[in-house]
């Protein structure tokens, strides 16, 4: 019989993949989000939203009503919410996202993709790998998978006919505690959200939840994690070695037991998302010729490192960075192909900043080459509680004192300018970010931005 069910905070990657899941499966599914609050009404989601019938609402309480079954709550939702409110005054039954999840998680073979950074793209290659060898999977991700979006999908689910599930599993919150899956994979593990200490904690639950747990050996702080024998995967360590590693400008390529390996996407950090998603498909009894196959034709997610196009032999690039870890391999990455990178990031909620000020500092500040420049605006905020006592500008600040080309102006508006008028062929602009959902709009503004100071400069020659 089909449930009744209501998502508060519907557009959000986890929220929005299980909505449409239960939208699938003939559930009658509604949501809501503060983005509509904030006027976004052209989102790449809404339309999707919109074929598989979900309706949509304000989070003023209009969209919670008595004959709901079940409302269900992200941890970005908090006290004082009027749907979650309206919910409890009318003693509706209440789930978080994660145990809805660990309901599918329990159904399938699930494999659980873990870490602090590469999570969406490593779970994304090993779903492609699979479907490739015809073993059809299902998946749950944290980005849309362009391949899926390619097929007319929102791309952040697909549901496949085997017992196969590939998941993304979420530490941000402590919710990957809930999940039993048959494979773990652990990544990585870096200060983000959390303190560290409270991250390898959930961290060691996960993996006595796991049935096969697989770690990078590469990572030293993972030690603790591979004592008890787990199978590794790296690629200076590991049981699953990729070796002969080569990496140019727009792809990389390695070995793994002599079987050759060509990505079509560049940086060593997709190497190392390439050789746990390759690990993990060996678990599955995947032939590395597989392998070898599924990720060849590997297209990527959604705004990891895409390129948005080249005007006068100047890219830009739309990156979703937005932790130390992730703004450190973008930019090196980024400086693969270009002599010089100017690079825009939009720092995102006061608490993750204020928690990883000094992280970001010593990021930007080994990552960034001494011909290399950076611009920041002001942090991004879209309400909530939040100490509004650190600052970009801080940050800036920070970033020149140890001899960085850093500068801060409050709106992008008046950097954008800036960063064409600076802009030099060879030169890569890298737009990197998070949670908002505009940035990839301020990325192709550059990109126009570039073609109309091209066109200006032609008609004055």
């Amino acid at each position: 019989m089909a449930k009744k069910i209501h998502f508060v905070g519907i557009a959000g990657n986890g929220m929005s993949a299980l909505a449409q899941i239960h939208a699938m499966s003939g559930d009658i599914v509604s949501g809501s989000d503060r983005l509509l609050d904030k006027g976004f009404t052209a989102l790449p989601l809404w339309p999707v939203f919109k074929k598989l019938n979900i309706k949509l609402h304000r989070q003023d309480g209009s969209g919670v009503t008595p004959e709901l079954n079940l409302v269900v709550l992200s941890s970005a939702i908090e006290d004082g919410n009027r749907d979650w409110d309206k919910a409890k005054d009318l003693k509706l039954p209440i789930a978080h996202r994660s145990e809805l999840l660990a309901r599918h998680i329990s159904q399938y073979h699930t494999v659980a993709v873990s870490g602090t950074c590469g999570k969406s793209t490593t779970a994304a290659m090993i779903f492609e790998i699979l479907e490739k060898a015809g073993r059809s999977p299902s998946i749950i991700n944290g980005a849309a998978l362009l391949s899926l979006q390619e097929r007319g999908y929102a791309g952040n689910i697909y549901r496949g006919t085997s017992n196969l599930l590939v998941i993304e599993a979420d530490e941000s919150d402590g919710s990957l505690t809930n999940y039993h899956p048959a494979i773990g994979v652990f990544l990585n593990l870096s200060k983000d959200h959390k303190e560290l200490p409270v991250l390898e904690g959930y961290f060691r639950q996960f993996r006595a939840n796991c049935k096969k747990f697989l770690v990078n050996a590469d990572e030293a702080n993972l030690a603790e994690f591979r004592a008890g024998g787990e199978a590794t995967f790296g690629v200076a360590h590991g049981s699953c070695r990729a070796e002969n590693v080569e990496l140019g400008p727009s792809s990389s390529s390695f070995t793994v037991d002599k079987v050759h390996f060509t990505l079509p996407h560049c940086g060593m950090h997709n190497v190392q998302n390439a050789i746990a998603a390759i690990a993990a498909c060996r678990e599955l009894d995947v032939p590395l010729k597989d392998c070898a196959e599924g990720l060849a034709g590997f297209r990527g997610v959604a705004r990891r490192f895409a390129s948005m196009g080249r005007v006068n032999d100047i890219e830009v690039i739309d990156d979703f960075a937005h932790n130390p870890a992730k703004i450190a391999a973008a930019l090196a990455a980024a400086q693969l192909r270009g002599k010089r990178v100017l690079a825009f990031y939009q720092p995102h909620g006061y608490a993750p900043v204020k928690l990883l000020m000094k992280e970001l500092v010593a990021s930007f500040s080994s990552a960034l080459r001494e011909n290399d420049m950076l611009w920041m605006p002001d942090i991004y905020y879209i309400g909530g509680t939040a100490d509004k006592t650190v600052s970009s500008k801080q940050l800036v600040d920070a970033i020149a004192a140890n001899g960085r080309k850093a500068a801060y102006l409050p709106s992008r508006d008046d950097i954008l300018p800036r960063i064409v008028e600076t802009a030099r062929p060879g030169d890569v602009i890298m737009v990197m970010g998070a949670r908002d959902p505009s940035i990839t709009d301020y990325a192709r503004a550059m990109l126009a931005a570039l073609k109309k100071a091209r066109t200006a400069g032609a008609q004055r020659a």
